[in-house]
């Protein structure tokens, strides 16, 4: 008598992996999730139970239907078409929330079905999900706006002061100039208003709703400059950001780009300077080449010309800048406008202090007429600050004005007896100075002494010296 052999079980047949068929079925047909594969016609090959709620036939009845005719919304016969998986889709199927993920069934490159898969959640569960969702969105637009606040234009034409023949001309330039997308070169010395002129040509152009970036080439590092400009993939070089970063020229697709100094550029940055100009080209630190829409505004306080000459400015690149160059005239050669931009400034500072000072005498006015103001527009304005400061009436007197002007021409106008030493001018000053301060501060003498940056006791001293105590 033979002995029998117990043979081992096989899997079903027809079950993938030696997954049996009973297993595999409960776990498609899982309660938590929901399924429906179709084949390449779109009729139904499995359909979950789960699904059986949500439509007019069960199960076991749904099988070699097509899938439109069970479920007439589902889009999943789209999947069949492009061969491409949507994944995450949110929406309302028979009015409960739900999430769908329809992937296509490949094989050597055909497609032979598809699934979609149905994940149905409690209400409140897809709501916290909106909520945190929108939420984030929320962040999102108030990050965009912050960025659009920080790369946006602050002045336009209006801002531009003075009526003067030289100023007028310039603005007239700049007006035109800002309808064309053409580079612009703006040449004048410092305190003029290249940076104004800036801001208005862009908020006058088809660009003012894209960004204004603005850069300074004395303000970076010479070996961080590329990087600034163009940016960096991720890993470029050791300490770069592991995200990377976006440059200035990329920063500033579809506005302005502002380069201030631009003759301070080092001479090894304009070649790639001059490429990205003629190409509207970039290409970051460690990246390929990438195409950007910018328009580009150039100014500086140096001789370009000379710098041309003197082989430290490209020749090709000075070429390429100057298409529209528009010279800013120094204050001394406006000093018609002068009394304009005294009352301009007295009366738009004069809100942030303290003291009423209400008008300047004819003799002060006559001082900072002929003044020659090497520090131009912005030098005026400090100057005017300053004297809303110290000036201890409700009109700018002489005596009220800085020491370098007064020593040049404040002995045509200052009485026989007033003092011009400079020690006595410096001591009138910082008493007015410290009786001010502790105005700010509440008589608080600690909290005085912490602003002027000195030490208690020494404030104490000059208190004493001034007779203040």
């Amino acid at each position: 008598m033979k002995r029998q052999v117990k043979k081992k079980a096989s899997p079903e047949k027809g079950s993938p992996c030696g997954i049996p068929h009973n297993i595999l079925f409960h776990y498609l047909n899982n309660p938590y999730e929901s399924l429906i594969i179709i084949d390449d016609e779109g009729k139904i090959v499995f359909m979950s139970q789960s699904f059986e709620p949500y439509c007019s036939f069960s199960a076991k009845d749904a099988a070699g239907r097509h899938v439109k005719e069970v479920f007439p919304k589902e889009e999943i016969t789209n999947v069949l078409v492009t061969g491409r998986a949507e994944i995450g889709y949110a929406y309302l199927y028979s009015g409960k929330p739900c999430i769908s993920a329809r992937i296509p069934i490949v094989e050597k490159g055909k497609v032979l079905g598809a699934v979609t898969k149905v994940l149905f959640w409690h209400a409140e569960k897809l709501n916290e999900l909106y909520q945190t969702i929108n939420g984030l969105k929320g962040k999102l637009k108030l990050y965009e706006k912050k960025l659009n606040q920080i790369y946006m234009s602050r002045y336009s034409f209006e801002n531009i002061l003075g009526e003067s023949p030289l100023i007028a001309k310039a603005k007239e330039i700049a007006q035109e100039t800002a309808k064309t997308d053409s580079p612009v070169l703006l040449i004048g010395e410092s305190g003029t208003g290249k940076e104004l002129f800036a801001h208005a040509i862009h908020g006058g152009s088809s660009r003012k709703k894209g960004p204004f970036v603005r850069i300074n080439c004395t303000s970076i590092p010479t070996e961080l400059i590329e990087a600034e400009l163009f940016g960096y993939e991720p890993g470029s070089f050791t300490g770069a950001d592991r995200k990377g970063k976006i440059g200035k020229f990329e920063r500033a697709g579809g506005g302005t780009i502002f380069l201030d100094e631009i003759g301070d550029m080092p001479i090894q940055l304009q070649t790639k300077l001059l490429r990205v100009l003629e190409e509207n080209e970039i290409e970051k630190i460690g990246g390929a080449p990438k195409r950007v829409d910018f328009r580009s505004i150039f100014a500086t306080n140096r001789d370009i010309e000379k710098m041309v000459g003197d082989k430290e400015f490209r020749l090709d690149l000075y070429y390429r800048m100057n298409v529209m160059k528009i010279i800013l005239p120094s204050l001394r050669n406006m000093k018609e406008d002068i009394p304009r931009l005294v009352s301009h400034f007295l009366h738009s500072l004069k809100r942030e202090m303290p003291k009423r000072v209400n008008s300047i005498s004819p003799e002060a006015m006559d001082c900072l007429t002929r003044y020659p103001w090497p520090g131009n527009i912005r030098e005026l304005r400090n100057v005017i600050e300053r004297v809303l400061i110290t000036c201890k009436g409700t009109c700018i007197e002489v005596s009220d004005l800085p020491e370098n002007i007064i020593r040049r021409f404040g002995s045509l106008f200052l009485p026989a007896n007033a003092s011009l030493l400079l020690e006595d001018r410096l001591a009138s000053a910082e008493k007015e100075i410290i009786v001010d301060t502790l105005k700010r501060a509440g008589e608080n003498r600690t909290e005085a002494a912490k602003i002027l940056g000195i030490h208690r006791t020494g404030l104490h001293k000059k208190l004493k010296r001034y007779g203040l105590n």
